[in-house]
């Protein structure tokens, strides 16, 4: 009889498909596109790292660790009749203090269970841009959204 404490579920990784971006803006939106993006990258984080050399200890180096630098989301949809995007650059061009709090939600297959979520605070959007049309394609208008944040935390689901 084998130990129920010994056994584990495979851990497999997650899917990169089945995710949402919750974008709250006070002001414009409860929930910017309502979520509705089809591709999301840039949650990234570096560690700056000092070098330093001990005079005379040739064989060895010093790191020391410095700040924290964050990338930029980049966020691409469909274009809709939900302006949202635009309504948000605009208010941010008006107000540069207007900031939002953004969170990345990884789902289980199920599509309902938080897997894991990524919370980007203090977010400002820094680059819209429009579809790129071409009549010949016939291929979905895409717009891109790049947000600034200072902070990327995870959030373990349940």
């Amino acid at each position: 009889m084998s130990d129920p404490k010994l056994e584990r579920s495979p851990n497999y990784p997650f899917t990169a498909f089945n995710f949402a971006v919750e974008i709250k803006v006070d002001g414009v939106a409860e929930e910017v596109c309502s979520g509705a993006f089809s591709e999301c990258d840039g949650m990234e984080m570096t560690m700056d790292v000092k070098t330093i050399r001990e005079g005379g200890n040739n064989g060895k180096q010093i790191r020391l660790a410095g700040p924290l630098g964050f990338g930029q989301l980049t966020l691409k949809r469909g274009m809709t009749s939900g302006f949202d995007l635009w309504t948000w650059m605009n208010a941010a061009m008006a107000n540069p203090a207007l900031r939002a709090d953004a969170e990345v939600v990884i789902y289980a297959a199920d599509g309902q269970t938080k897997k894991v979520s990524f919370v980007l605070s203090r977010c400002i959007p820094v680059k819209l841009k429009a579809p790129a049309l071409n009549a010949k394609d016939g291929m979905v208008a895409v717009e891109e959204l790049q947000l600034a944040y200072e902070s990327l935390t995870l959030k373990p689901g349940k």
